[in-house]
């Protein structure tokens, strides 16, 4: 499943080509997707003009200008793409290039649920083989009631995250700290990678009780998890299975893994020879060092 720097990475890849663009043209070739898709979905988004894409979490919001302004919310699910084709040389901007690669192969054509054309010869593809992903319009002005934003923490990369935050979040909490991490509504988008990634360069096991974190912990922690995240997003992610960026090319993280997916290797740390181990916690495999992380 994407996490935020895979999403924040699809974000970075379409906004400078997208934004300010109409929709000339739109089609949806089912109803549903994980769910249905909202009433009239195609109708409404024709002649509409993308204003500015956004994240939260692990969502990608797209606002949509009109007398009553409206946002897509998109979650990738397991195995969405959003593919951009139709690029010329002006909309290639400096920073963004690699984002912009070409087609899926004709195989792939059917799963290809929504289409959208825009300005210029540009034309937005949502491909999803699985279908596990999401699609909602929603009024941009009430967008944080949304059902599934309302109960979301805060953004680990924002300013509101910080030590005291954290403490404050886990206060109490009798849960291990890894489960709790994953938890969206103590920090909004982390996910089973980041989360096994930042414990080990906080020195923090993953099986402590959250609530036994000091406030010392708590600020290393979320250092931590600022600095993993922002070198995953410069890195444009981790492809394991499914996840492309807006180009269909794949992100490079996983290649600076330190525990994730490294069961049985030795750790590396400084002067550490313990190997990596796998724990399984809330169905979700745990990786790291016995010995580093206490």
């Amino acid at each position: 499943m994407p996490e935020l720097p895979e999403v924040e990475t699809v974000r970075r890849g379409l906004a400078p080509v997208l934004e300010g663009r109409r929709i000339t043209h739109a089609v949806q070739n089912r109803a549903d997707l994980r769910w249905p898709l909202p009433e009239r979905f195609a109708e409404r988004l024709g002649g509409r003009r993308i204003l500015a894409l956004g994240r939260r979490a692990k969502y990608l919001t797209v606002d949509l200008d009109g007398p009553q302004p409206e946002t897509v919310l998109i979650h990738l699910g397991m195995s969405g793409r959003l593919l951009l084709s139709g690029l010329g040389e002006s909309d290639r901007q400096p920073g963004a290039q690699f984002h912009y690669a070409a087609a899926v192969g004709e195989a792939a054509r059917k799963h290809d649920h929504v289409i959208l054309d825009l300005e210029g010869g540009i034309r937005l593809v949502y491909n999803d083989a699985r279908r596990f992903g999401s699609m909602d319009l929603h009024p941009t002005a009430a967008l944080d009631a949304h059902p599934s934003l309302a109960l979301l923490g805060p953004e680990p990369l924002s300013n509101v995250f910080n030590g005291e935050a954290l403490a404050a979040a886990l206060a109490g909490r009798r849960t291990a700290i890894k489960s709790a991490l994953l938890d969206q509504r103590r920090v909004a988008g982390l996910g089973n990678i980041y989360v096994c990634e930042a414990l080990y360069r906080a020195k923090i096991s993953p099986l402590r009780e959250a609530g036994s974190l000091s406030a010392k912990d708590c600020q290393r922690l979320t250092a931590m998890i600022r600095d993993v995240l922002t070198e995953a997003i410069e890195a444009g992610g981790s492809s394991l299975r499914d996840f492309h960026g807006a180009g269909g090319e794949l992100g490079y993280f996983q290649h600076r893994f330190s525990v994730y997916d490294r069961e049985g290797d030795i750790c590396g740390g400084a002067r550490c020879t313990a190997e990596i181990e796998r724990i399984v916690q809330g169905g979700r495999s745990t990786f790291f060092c016995p010995r580093c992380q206490k």
